[in-house]
Parts: C-alpha cells; sequence; structure tokens
C-alpha cells in the first residue's frame, strides 16, 4: 500500500476571475481522517469534487495512492467513494435497484449479499424496497452512504454528511468513519459541526479563501475551545 492515499500538489482551480483553489497541498494517509473546516466559499466542496473526479482542476497533481488522477480517472473512481450534497441516486428505482445498479457499474460479485451487507450496515435493510424519493432526507442520506461502501473503497471523501441526520445516524456515521479509519481507509471529509467532526479526526485542514491556512494535527488544540481560539485567527484575518 502507498505511504499515502490521497496527495494534493499545488491545486488551482479558478471559477472566471475567481480563485476557489490556490496552491492547495496536502496528503492523508491510511488509517487517517482529515476534516476540512472553512467558512463558506473557503474551496472545501470545489476539493472534493475535484478529488471524487467530478471538477477538473486547473492546474496541480493528485494521486490517489499511486494513481494520478489526471491521467487514469476511471482507475482511480474504482479506489474512492464519494458522499456530495446530491445523492445521485434515481428517484424512480428502489433503494436495492438503486445499489444494484451501483453494484454493477462496480462490477461487484455477489451483488444480492452485498447490497444486503451494506443496507443493514446502513440501517436501512428494512426500507430497500421503498422508492427512493418516498425516503425521508435522512434515509437518503443513509442511502447514499450505503452506496458509498458498496466497493469498499480505499478512500472515503463525504461533504457535509452530518446533514439531514439525527443523532442517531449521525452516531451511526461516525462509527462508519472509525471503522473505515481501523481498515486502514483514508478519510477526508467536510463540516460546520465541528463538535462532532473534531472528535473523530486526526487532523483538521483549515480552508480560507482557497488557500490552507492551518493543517493541525489533533495534539496541537486537544478540545474544541482550544481548536475555536485558532479558528477564530483565521476569520478575523482578512489576508
Amino acid at each position: 500500500m502507498s505511504d499515502t492515499l490521497i496527495t494534493v500538489d499545488k491545486l488551482d482551480k479558478t471559477f472566471g476571475a475567481r480563485w476557489a483553489l490556490r496552491g492547495l497541498s496536502f496528503s492523508v494517509a491510511p488509517g487517517e481522517i482529515v476534516a476540512l473546516v472553512g467558512p463558506n466559499g473557503a474551496g472545501k466542496t470545489t476539493l472534493l469534487r475535484i478529488i471524487a473526479t467530478l471538477t477538473r482542476p486547473d492546474a496541480g497533481r493528485i494521486l490517489i495512492g499511486r494513481i494520478p488522477l489526471a491521467q487514469h480517472a476511471n482507475a482511480a473512481r474504482g479506489a474512492i467513494g464519494f458522499v456530495g450534497h446530491q445523492t445521485f441516486m434515481y428517484d424512480d428505482l428502489t433503494a436495492e435497484e438503486n445499489l444494484r445498479f451501483y453494484a454493477q457499474l462496480y462490477d461487484l460479485p455477489n451483488i444480492p449479499e452485498r447490497v444486503q451487507q451494506v443496507a443493514k450496515r446502513v440501517g436501512i435493510e428494512h426500507r430497500l424496497n421503498d422508492l427512493a424519493r418516498t425516503l425521508s432526507r435522512g434515509l437518503q442520506q443513509r442511502l447514499t452512504l450505503a452506496r458509498m461502501l458498496l466497493h469498499e473503497p480505499a478512500v472515503l471523501l463525504l461533504d457535509e454528511p452530518y446533514t439531514g441526520l439525527d443523532k442517531t445516524a449521525a452516531d451511526l456515521l461516525d462509527g462508519i468513519i472509525l471503522d473505515a479509519k481501523k481498515e486502514g481507509r483514508g478519510i477526508l471529509f467536510s463540516t460546520h459541526d465541528l463538535e462532532r467532526g473534531l472528535a473523530i479526526c486526526d487532523r483538521a485542514l483549515v480552508l480560507k479563501a482557497g488557500r490552507l491556512a492551518y493543517d493541525l494535527p489533533h495534539a496541537e488544540w486537544n478540545d474544541l475551545a482550544g481548536f475555536m481560539g485558532i479558528y477564530a485567527r483565521v476569520l478575523e484575518n482578512r489576508n
């Protein structure tokens, strides 16, 4: 296995005249949970979408393990599980049909068994026959988590994954992320729920205006109050 599962090197992205990301570099190791935090417009979603191969950067390099994203996007996708603002589910298919469809895209063996496994892991095994559009926002998010886990990816990317989840579901998500850490996967997620996100991460990357303002190992801030002191300085600094 590579020493790093995600390598981002001098990444740039603009939208018109506006810089979304500028000179961004960092890495995520196997078994590491990294939280992306920052104000709205800091570039968190853009970064995750680029790593997930949904948006192209203007410059820079990304590796998934040893796979260069620019040259081998299809191979990299097989190692990535992504949860974004969209569910990427088909409304008029049942939850089970959606999961089977994605399992076929990944050419997985024993698809019925695998679908049952991930559905049970996220607590929706009793809702597999429901149409996706009839599920609540929270259940749709659980279904999306099941999709992410189907092919047992080495890298998990999650953009505001706690949105729409009640406490029970949020605790379940924490369990999924911590299990992924134990299994040696690399996890990169954005969140505005600092109390919950910082409680499980090993490092926090603080983005501001597309730049990396801080790369903070957990030991440098220890608790939420310590982190908020640093974060407040980032927000106050207008440069």
